[in-house]
């Protein structure tokens, strides 16, 4: 018999991806006529969210194939703003990269945060992800704007602030980034609203 359960790999991939944004987010689903209502913790339309995805993986596959190992770059783009942080082998490298993401559909603006010199340590980057975690952590403990109106990036132990958000918001996320042990740098990649 023929399973009535046949997906495809894209759409595997695809439903496994919204899932794992929508932890706790059953009753929104739920509600069905809400589905938009999937993002409410995200100030993005869903459509701009599913465009951000789009612009890391070809920002991402553009510099890999064009420029490959003279650089370690990670693209995070946020209501269609990019941001590259990691590391560039030269400056050259460094506007390359650059050159390879502003073309890119839908693309609003680049903040090119690559820093010159050799590609960062395997022990470098999981004490990046760990102090990410912990400034997403305090962002919950504080509990003074919805943490998922701040995006985090950590590079080096400066850590990178994006989001679509108040002053006051921008200025709780700085005051909290700043408190974590082992942040050495905020930089605040911000969009303002009123």
């Amino acid at each position: 018999m023929r399973s009535p359960f046949k997906f495809s790999m894209s759409q595997l991939i695809i439903a496994t991806a919204l899932t794992t944004q929508l932890t706790g987010c059953f009753p929104v689903i739920a509600g069905g006529a809400a589905a938009g209502g999937a993002i409410v913790a995200d100030r993005r339309t869903a459509g701009t969210y599913v465009e951000d995805q789009t612009i890391e993986l070809k920002a991402e596959k553009a510099i890999f194939e064009k420029i490959g190992k003279d650089i370690h770059a990670n693209v995070t783009s946020y209501n269609r703003n990019v941001l590259i942080t990691g590391e560039a082998k030269t400056s050259a490298v460094k506007a390359n990269a650059e050159d390879l993401v502003k073309p890119i559909n839908q693309v609003n603006k680049v903040t090119n945060e690559l820093v010159i010199g050799e590609n960062s340590s395997l022990t470098s980057r999981s004490n990046d992800a760990y102090i990410t975690s912990k400034v997403k952590a305090s962002f919950i403990k504080e509990n003074k704007f919805p943490a998922n109106y701040v995006k985090v990036v950590t590079e080096a132990s400066t850590v990178f602030l994006l989001g679509i958000v108040t002053q006051q918001e921008a200025d709780d996320a700085v005051e909290i980034a700043r408190s974590v042990s082992g942040v050495e740098k905020v930089v605040k990649v911000f969009e303002y609203i009123k």
